[in-house]
Protein backbone atom coordinates (compact mmCIF):
# COMPACT_ATOMS: atom_id res chain seq x y z
CA UNK A 1 0.00 0.00 0.00
CA UNK A 2 1.36 3.14 -1.17
CA UNK A 3 1.81 5.88 1.70
CA UNK A 4 -0.06 9.40 1.39
CA UNK A 5 2.40 12.47 1.00
CA UNK A 6 1.95 14.78 4.35
CA UNK A 7 0.21 17.68 2.20
CA UNK A 8 -2.44 14.60 1.00
CA UNK A 9 -2.34 13.06 4.74
CA UNK A 10 -3.37 16.52 5.88
CA UNK A 11 -6.39 17.35 3.63
CA UNK A 12 -7.64 13.92 4.44
CA UNK A 13 -7.22 14.64 8.28
CA UNK A 14 -8.99 18.37 7.95
CA UNK A 15 -11.80 16.80 5.69
CA UNK A 16 -12.43 14.21 7.65
CA UNK A 17 -12.81 15.96 10.99
CA UNK A 18 -15.13 18.45 9.29
CA UNK A 19 -17.88 15.56 8.41
CA UNK A 20 -17.28 13.94 12.00
CA UNK A 21 -18.09 17.47 13.54
CA UNK A 22 -20.94 18.26 10.59
CA UNK A 23 -22.06 14.41 11.34
CA UNK A 24 -22.29 13.56 14.91
CA UNK A 25 -24.00 15.95 17.37
CA UNK A 26 -22.09 14.39 20.41
CA UNK A 27 -18.83 13.35 21.36
CA UNK A 28 -16.15 12.70 24.17
CA UNK A 29 -13.22 14.51 24.20
CA UNK A 30 -10.73 12.04 25.93
CA UNK A 31 -7.22 11.40 27.53
CA UNK A 32 -5.15 9.14 25.68
CA UNK A 33 -2.37 8.92 28.24
CA UNK A 34 -0.63 5.48 28.72
CA UNK A 35 -2.51 3.66 25.82
CA UNK A 36 -0.78 1.83 23.47
CA UNK A 37 -1.31 1.29 20.06
CA UNK A 38 -2.92 -2.62 20.38
CA UNK A 39 -5.13 -1.13 23.10
CA UNK A 40 -6.39 1.36 20.75
CA UNK A 41 -7.22 -0.71 18.11
CA UNK A 42 -9.44 -2.80 20.77
CA UNK A 43 -11.41 0.30 21.28
CA UNK A 44 -11.79 0.64 18.01
CA UNK A 45 -13.69 -2.73 17.46
CA UNK A 46 -15.22 -2.47 20.67
CA UNK A 47 -16.90 0.91 19.23
CA UNK A 48 -17.52 -0.11 15.59
CA UNK A 49 -20.36 1.12 14.52
CA UNK A 50 -21.48 3.14 17.52
CA UNK A 51 -18.77 5.86 17.50
CA UNK A 52 -15.86 6.90 15.96
CA UNK A 53 -12.42 7.58 17.42
CA UNK A 54 -10.40 10.32 16.22
CA UNK A 55 -6.97 11.11 17.21
CA UNK A 56 -4.03 13.64 15.84
CA UNK A 57 -2.19 16.89 17.13
CA UNK A 58 -4.07 19.37 18.52
CA UNK A 59 -2.79 22.02 16.46
CA UNK A 60 -4.28 20.54 13.43
CA UNK A 61 -7.62 19.46 15.46
CA UNK A 62 -7.55 23.55 16.78
CA UNK A 63 -7.73 24.07 13.03
CA UNK A 64 -9.74 21.99 11.69
CA UNK A 65 -11.88 23.34 14.63
CA UNK A 66 -11.72 26.64 13.91
CA UNK A 67 -12.60 25.92 10.29
CA UNK A 68 -15.42 24.56 11.22
CA UNK A 69 -17.35 28.14 12.94
CA UNK A 70 -19.00 29.50 10.68
CA UNK A 71 -21.23 26.65 10.39
CA UNK A 72 -21.58 25.78 13.69
CA UNK A 73 -20.35 28.47 16.06
CA UNK A 74 -20.41 26.43 19.32
CA UNK A 75 -18.17 24.33 18.18
CA UNK A 76 -15.52 27.34 19.72
CA UNK A 77 -16.77 25.95 23.05
CA UNK A 78 -14.54 23.16 22.38
CA UNK A 79 -10.99 24.52 21.68
CA UNK A 80 -10.06 25.66 25.59
CA UNK A 81 -10.56 21.46 25.84
CA UNK A 82 -8.21 20.33 22.72
CA UNK A 83 -4.79 20.42 25.63
CA UNK A 84 -2.59 17.73 26.44
CA UNK A 85 -2.56 13.96 24.87
CA UNK A 86 -6.72 14.23 24.04
CA UNK A 87 -8.77 12.93 20.99
CA UNK A 88 -12.38 12.74 20.33
CA UNK A 89 -15.30 10.02 20.33
CA UNK A 90 -17.92 10.73 18.24
CA UNK A 91 -21.14 9.02 18.46
CA UNK A 92 -24.84 9.06 17.92
CA UNK A 93 -25.88 6.83 20.35
CA UNK A 94 -26.39 6.73 24.24
CA UNK A 95 -23.33 8.85 26.25
CA UNK A 96 -23.81 6.58 29.16
CA UNK A 97 -23.76 2.92 27.18
CA UNK A 98 -20.43 4.68 25.26
CA UNK A 99 -18.75 5.81 28.12
CA UNK A 100 -19.25 2.33 29.85
CA UNK A 101 -17.61 0.66 26.78
CA UNK A 102 -14.42 3.22 27.06
CA UNK A 103 -14.38 1.81 30.59
CA UNK A 104 -14.98 -1.60 30.08
CA UNK A 105 -11.35 -1.11 27.40
CA UNK A 106 -9.22 -0.21 30.63
CA UNK A 107 -5.76 -2.44 30.99
CA UNK A 108 -4.42 -2.91 34.30
CA UNK A 109 -1.03 -1.37 34.55
CA UNK A 110 2.04 -1.93 36.70
CA UNK A 111 2.88 1.60 38.91
CA UNK A 112 5.76 2.82 36.89
CA UNK A 113 8.51 5.23 38.86
CA UNK A 114 8.31 8.37 37.92
CA UNK A 115 4.40 8.19 36.91
CA UNK A 116 1.71 10.32 38.47
CA UNK A 117 -0.82 7.78 40.12
CA UNK A 118 -4.41 8.21 39.09
CA UNK A 119 -5.60 7.05 42.34
CA UNK A 120 -4.81 6.03 45.69
CA UNK A 121 -2.39 2.69 46.40
CA UNK A 122 -3.43 0.88 49.35
CA UNK A 123 -1.59 -2.44 50.43
CA UNK A 124 -3.94 -4.46 52.54
CA UNK A 125 -2.81 -6.77 55.50
CA UNK A 126 -1.25 -9.67 54.03
CA UNK A 127 1.23 -12.52 54.07
CA UNK A 128 3.26 -11.59 50.97
CA UNK A 129 4.57 -14.62 50.68
CA UNK A 130 8.65 -12.95 50.20
CA UNK A 131 10.85 -14.99 52.14
CA UNK A 132 12.92 -12.61 55.16
CA UNK A 133 15.74 -11.30 53.37
CA UNK A 134 13.16 -8.81 51.93
CA UNK A 135 12.90 -7.22 55.72
CA UNK A 136 14.80 -4.46 55.23
CA UNK A 137 12.88 -3.49 52.23
CA UNK A 138 9.67 -2.58 54.11
CA UNK A 139 11.63 -1.10 56.57
CA UNK A 140 13.21 1.00 53.87
CA UNK A 141 9.32 2.12 53.40
CA UNK A 142 8.59 2.20 57.22
CA UNK A 143 6.03 -0.99 56.61
CA UNK A 144 5.45 -2.70 59.70
CA UNK A 145 5.74 -6.50 59.07
CA UNK A 146 6.31 -9.50 60.97
CA UNK A 147 7.98 -13.30 60.31
CA UNK A 148 5.46 -16.05 60.28
CA UNK A 149 6.51 -19.14 59.24
CA UNK A 150 9.45 -18.36 57.02
CA UNK A 151 7.71 -15.46 55.10
CA UNK A 152 7.11 -11.76 55.39
CA UNK A 153 3.64 -10.51 56.70
CA UNK A 154 2.40 -6.92 56.79
CA UNK A 155 0.68 -6.27 60.12
CA UNK A 156 -1.60 -3.76 59.07
CA UNK A 157 -3.09 -1.82 55.91
CA UNK A 158 -0.90 0.62 54.07
CA UNK A 159 -1.22 4.13 51.95
CA UNK A 160 1.66 3.45 49.89
CA UNK A 161 0.86 6.02 47.21
CA UNK A 162 -0.77 9.20 47.01
CA UNK A 163 -3.08 10.42 44.16
CA UNK A 164 -1.81 13.03 41.77
CA UNK A 165 1.51 12.27 43.47
CA UNK A 166 4.96 10.61 41.80
CA UNK A 167 5.32 6.78 42.30
CA UNK A 168 8.43 6.39 43.65
CA UNK A 169 11.39 4.12 43.02
CA UNK A 170 11.10 2.28 46.30
CA UNK A 171 6.84 1.87 45.87
CA UNK A 172 7.37 0.53 42.28
CA UNK A 173 9.87 -1.96 43.47
CA UNK A 174 7.71 -3.40 45.75
CA UNK A 175 4.19 -3.23 44.00
CA UNK A 176 5.96 -5.53 41.56
CA UNK A 177 7.22 -7.68 44.22
CA UNK A 178 4.10 -8.04 45.34
CA UNK A 179 2.66 -8.21 41.66
CA UNK A 180 -0.13 -5.23 42.59
CA UNK A 181 -0.75 -3.41 39.46
CA UNK A 182 -2.91 -1.08 40.54
CA UNK A 183 -3.20 0.95 37.69
CA UNK A 184 -5.91 1.02 34.77
CA UNK A 185 -5.39 3.08 31.80
CA UNK A 186 -7.47 3.79 28.48
CA UNK A 187 -9.55 6.46 27.06
CA UNK A 188 -11.00 8.65 29.91
CA UNK A 189 -14.14 11.16 29.31
CA UNK A 190 -12.59 14.39 30.35
CA UNK A 191 -14.99 16.61 28.55
CA UNK A 192 -18.76 16.24 26.98
CA UNK A 193 -19.90 17.60 23.83
CA UNK A 194 -23.65 17.24 23.74
CA UNK A 195 -25.45 19.64 20.97
CA UNK A 196 -23.62 22.60 21.82
CA UNK A 197 -23.22 22.30 25.03
CA UNK A 198 -20.71 21.49 27.30
CA UNK A 199 -20.19 19.56 30.80
CA UNK A 200 -18.11 17.25 32.91
CA UNK A 201 -18.85 13.46 32.65
CA UNK A 202 -20.08 13.28 36.18
CA UNK A 203 -23.58 14.81 35.02
CA UNK A 204 -24.02 11.40 32.80
CA UNK A 205 -24.45 9.39 36.27
CA UNK A 206 -27.19 11.40 37.79
CA UNK A 207 -30.76 9.31 37.47
CA UNK A 208 -33.93 10.55 36.77
CA UNK A 209 -34.90 9.56 40.36
CA UNK A 210 -31.80 11.72 41.72
CA UNK A 211 -33.13 14.63 39.68
CA UNK A 212 -36.71 13.67 41.27
CA UNK A 213 -35.12 13.82 44.62
CA UNK A 214 -33.44 17.13 44.61
CA UNK A 215 -36.44 18.90 43.57
CA UNK A 216 -38.60 17.99 46.14
CA UNK A 217 -35.96 18.65 48.20
CA UNK A 218 -35.64 21.76 47.56
CA UNK A 219 -39.48 22.61 47.11
CA UNK A 220 -39.92 21.07 50.72
CA UNK A 221 -37.27 23.45 51.65
CA UNK A 222 -39.23 26.30 50.24
CA UNK A 223 -42.35 25.21 51.65
CA UNK A 224 -40.94 25.38 55.14
CA UNK A 225 -39.41 28.68 54.40
CA UNK A 226 -42.63 30.40 53.25
CA UNK A 227 -44.51 28.69 56.04
CA UNK A 228 -41.96 29.99 58.50
CA UNK A 229 -41.66 33.92 57.36
CA UNK A 230 -45.82 33.51 56.55
CA UNK A 231 -45.07 34.24 53.03
CA UNK A 232 -47.46 32.13 50.82
CA UNK A 233 -46.02 30.03 47.99
CA UNK A 234 -47.32 27.41 45.28
CA UNK A 235 -45.32 24.84 47.14
CA UNK A 236 -46.53 26.37 50.44
CA UNK A 237 -50.25 27.13 50.27
CA UNK A 238 -51.47 23.44 50.45
CA UNK A 239 -49.99 23.25 53.77
CA UNK A 240 -51.62 26.45 54.86
CA UNK A 241 -54.72 25.29 53.87
CA UNK A 242 -54.58 22.02 55.69
CA UNK A 243 -53.41 23.72 58.88
CA UNK A 244 -55.81 26.28 58.30
CA UNK A 245 -58.71 23.34 58.70
CA UNK A 246 -57.45 21.92 61.36
CA UNK A 247 -58.10 25.40 62.97
CA UNK A 248 -61.53 25.50 61.99
CA UNK A 249 -61.99 21.62 62.80
CA UNK A 250 -60.61 22.60 66.55
CA UNK A 251 -62.75 25.50 67.24
CA UNK A 252 -66.07 23.39 65.79
CA UNK A 253 -65.42 20.89 68.00
CA UNK A 254 -64.37 23.12 71.33
CA UNK A 255 -67.83 25.41 70.40
CA UNK A 256 -69.63 22.38 69.33
CA UNK A 257 -70.85 23.84 65.93
CA UNK A 258 -71.65 21.08 62.63
CA UNK A 259 -70.40 21.22 59.39
CA UNK A 260 -70.30 18.63 57.33
CA UNK A 261 -66.07 18.86 56.68
CA UNK A 262 -65.49 17.47 60.56
CA UNK A 263 -68.39 14.93 60.63
CA UNK A 264 -66.45 11.69 60.78
CA UNK A 265 -64.33 13.31 63.34
CA UNK A 266 -67.31 14.06 65.34
CA UNK A 267 -68.54 10.45 64.84
CA UNK A 268 -65.48 8.81 66.00
CA UNK A 269 -65.04 11.05 68.49
CA UNK A 270 -68.30 10.22 70.08
CA UNK A 271 -67.81 6.12 69.54
CA UNK A 272 -63.77 5.21 69.73
CA UNK A 273 -64.79 1.78 68.95
CA UNK A 274 -65.22 2.58 65.75
CA UNK A 275 -61.26 2.78 65.48
CA UNK A 276 -60.75 -0.82 66.28
CA UNK A 277 -63.84 -1.48 63.68
CA UNK A 278 -61.46 0.09 60.88
CA UNK A 279 -58.04 -1.68 62.57
CA UNK A 280 -59.55 -4.89 62.58
CA UNK A 281 -59.41 -5.45 58.93
CA UNK A 282 -55.74 -4.37 59.01
CA UNK A 283 -54.89 -6.17 61.65
CA UNK A 284 -56.58 -9.40 60.88
CA UNK A 285 -54.91 -8.93 57.17
CA UNK A 286 -51.56 -8.84 59.16
CA UNK A 287 -52.33 -11.95 61.01
CA UNK A 288 -53.02 -14.42 57.99
CA UNK A 289 -49.64 -14.86 56.97
CA UNK A 290 -48.72 -16.03 60.27
CA UNK A 291 -52.05 -18.15 60.87
CA UNK A 292 -51.19 -20.01 57.53
CA UNK A 293 -46.97 -20.57 58.47
CA UNK A 294 -48.67 -21.82 62.06
CA UNK A 295 -51.10 -24.17 60.07
CA UNK A 296 -48.08 -25.46 58.14
CA UNK A 297 -46.05 -26.17 60.82
CA UNK A 298 -49.25 -28.56 62.64
CA UNK A 299 -49.44 -29.93 59.67
CA UNK A 300 -45.86 -31.13 59.22
CA UNK A 301 -45.94 -32.50 62.92
CA UNK A 302 -48.88 -34.27 62.13
CA UNK A 303 -47.60 -35.92 58.91
CA UNK A 304 -44.61 -36.89 61.34
CA UNK A 305 -46.76 -38.55 63.94
CA UNK A 306 -48.56 -40.54 61.02
CA UNK A 307 -45.74 -42.16 59.82
CA UNK A 308 -46.80 -45.62 61.93
CA UNK A 309 -43.97 -45.54 64.64
CA UNK A 310 -45.25 -45.18 68.20
CA UNK A 311 -43.06 -44.45 71.83
CA UNK A 312 -43.23 -47.82 72.42
CA UNK A 313 -42.55 -49.70 69.12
Amino acid sequence: MVREDKPTWKANYFLKIAELLAEYPKCFVVSADNVGSKQMQQIRIALRGRAEVLMGKNTMMRKAIRGQLDKNPTLEKLLPHVIGNIGFVFTKEDLLEIRDVLLSNQKEAPAKAGAIAPIDVFIEKINTGLGPEKTSFFQALSIPTKITKGTIEILSDIHLIKKDEKVGASEAALLSMLKIYPFHYGLVCRTVFDNGSIYSPDILDIRPDDLIKTFLSGVGNIAAVSLEIGYPTVASVPHSMVNGFKNIAAVCLEADIDIKEIATIKEYLADPSKFAVAAAPAAAADDKPAAAEQKKEESEEESDDDMGFGLFD
